[in-house]
């Protein structure tokens, strides 16, 4: 099948099949039937073309055919635009305050719309199918659309903070009916509408709590940043006597709904309380690194996934994670998981590449739909090209070796509800030339209204 061909109502993905299904079967030389945007079958290739011989097939018998990857915490708009521009040895906070605050102030509804976009189709090249957006949203519409545009699952939000500054920022009431006005919107089919704050010591009681309701009344998540470094805990204890997760845990805010990202500094009790609430935790390890805040100290994720915790893997912001990768991502978990104590034996390429799969679609409550090639799923399907010189020779293991020896360069095609969005590496729904003009010039924009000089230093550490 050329690029330029739409797969018929009856298709077969050919390759060797990573299904995350209950049993974590691998089919070598097998297929995933997609009967319109959902999975009819999953076998042996010959199996499935031999019952379904009208059905037309793509790849190749070497491919290596994955779920879609789930990006549990991505901001889609305000760092997308400076990319990889805000100095990497600022003082902490500095980074936040000086730089994506202006710039989110700053943001037009078109340039929302232009930073989801790009975001969007990096995730997708990489083999992320399904995002979830991190709550900073001014414009949650033109985001809407451009998920829609490219073809991605996100879920979305809107700015949530009441604090007594900054963009956006208002009293917990009207945070609470902008956050109405997102849910009661109809976004399309892959949009998912949630409740979603700026977290830290950025959001008071009366509006957490007002949220929490909101998102169990709705029946939807609710997503807030918490404890990156040290200073929400900090805070925290000066403002109520307690830890971050305790005070949460006080005001009858944890549970199965929420999401927490990031999480890193947390105590024993802290632990305790998100395991017993079943409340989830997206971790995003290259953020902690590039901005030095202590993950390889406090590891204490590792702990939440040894006790079943409910985790997911997050790429974080494009000055944080920057790489929106997923197995870069969970490549450094991984390595974090075995180095942090000490021990090579607890953690490892599979368990890496759960979080990126089925363990992150069940840390968001999406595990019924994606996260797994199995018969009635969303066909969000990711097929990698083994015939670059990383994959020579194959070997026996191919998820050790995917996720060690590749990443998200090696994928060819992605399919969300059995709709390719990237064919032959590129996306099959916008002009990807024409995309990196407007980017170009909405960046220099946007650093011209926010009073921001990019010019490159050298830093003095």
């Amino acid at each position: 099948m050329s690029p330029s061909e739409t797969p018929s109502r009856r298709h077969i993905v050919r390759g060797t099949v990573v299904t995350m299904n209950a049993d974590r079967d691998i089919i070598a030389t097998g297929g995933v039937l997609v009967s319109g945007s959902q999975i009819e079958a999953v076998g042996p290739y010959a199996q499935l073309k031999s019952t379904h011989p009208d059905a037309t097939t793509s790849g190749d018998p070497h491919d290596l055919v994955t779920p879609g990857y789930i990006n549990t915490h991505q901001h889609l708009t305000g760092d997308r635009l400076v990319q990889s521009s805000i100095p990497d040895g600022l003082a902490p906070g500095e980074s936040i305050f000086s730089w994506a605050v202006p710039v989110h102030a700053e943001h037009q509804p078109e340039d929302d719309q232009l930073s989801a976009t790009l975001t969007l189709v990096e995730s997708l090249a990489n083999g992320i199918t399904t995002t979830v957006e991190a709550g900073t949203v001014a414009h949650p519409h033109r985001v809407a659309a451009a998920a829609e545009t490219v073809g991605a699952r996100i879920t979305l939000g809107t700015w949530g903070w009441d604090v007594e500054e900054g963009p956006f920022a208002a009293p917990a009431a009207e945070v609470i009916r902008r956050q109405e006005a997102v849910l009661d919107r109809d976004h399309g089919s892959l949009v998912t509408p949630w409740v979603t704050l700026v977290g830290h010591d950025l959001m008071s009681d009366e509006l957490v709590v007002a949220a929490s309701k909101l998102a169990r009344e709705r029946q939807t998540g609710l997503t807030f940043h918490m404890s990156p470094s040290t200073t929400d805990t900090e805070q925290y204890l000066a403002r109520t006597g307690r830890r971050p997760i305790e005070q949460l845990a006080h005001l009858g805010v944890l549970g199965p709904e929420v999401l927490i990202a990031h999480g890193v500094h947390l105590s024993d009790s802290e632990v305790d309380l998100v395991l017993e609430s079943r409340t989830a935790v997206a971790s995003c390890p290259w953020a902690y690194l590039r901005l030095g805040q202590g993950v390889s100290k406090e590891f204490r994720h590792l702990e939440l996934w040894q006790r079943g915790g409910r985790l997911g893997l997050g790429c974080d912001a494009e000055n944080a994670g920057d790489a929106v990768d997923p197995l870069r991502t969970a490549a450094l978990f991984a390595g974090l998981a075995k180095d942090v104590p000490v021990d090579p034996t607890g953690f490892g390429a599979h368990d890496a590449f759960e979080l990126a799969t089925i363990r992150g679609a069940e840390a968001i409550g999406a595990d019924h739909l994606v996260g797994s090639l199995e018969v009635g799923k969303q066909a969000d399907i990711v097929v990698h090209d083994r015939t670059g010189t990383e994959w020579y020779p194959h070997a026996d293991d191919v998820v050790l070796q995917l996720l060690w020896g590749s990443d998200g360069r090696s994928v060819r095609e992605v399919y969300v509800a059995g709709d390719r969005v990237i064919a032959d590496r590129r996306p099959t729904r916008v002009d990807l030339e024409r995309l990196g003009v407007e980017a170009q010039a909405a960046r220099s924009a946007l650093l011209r209204r926010s009073g921001i000089d990019p010019q490159p230093r050298w830093p003095a550490y």
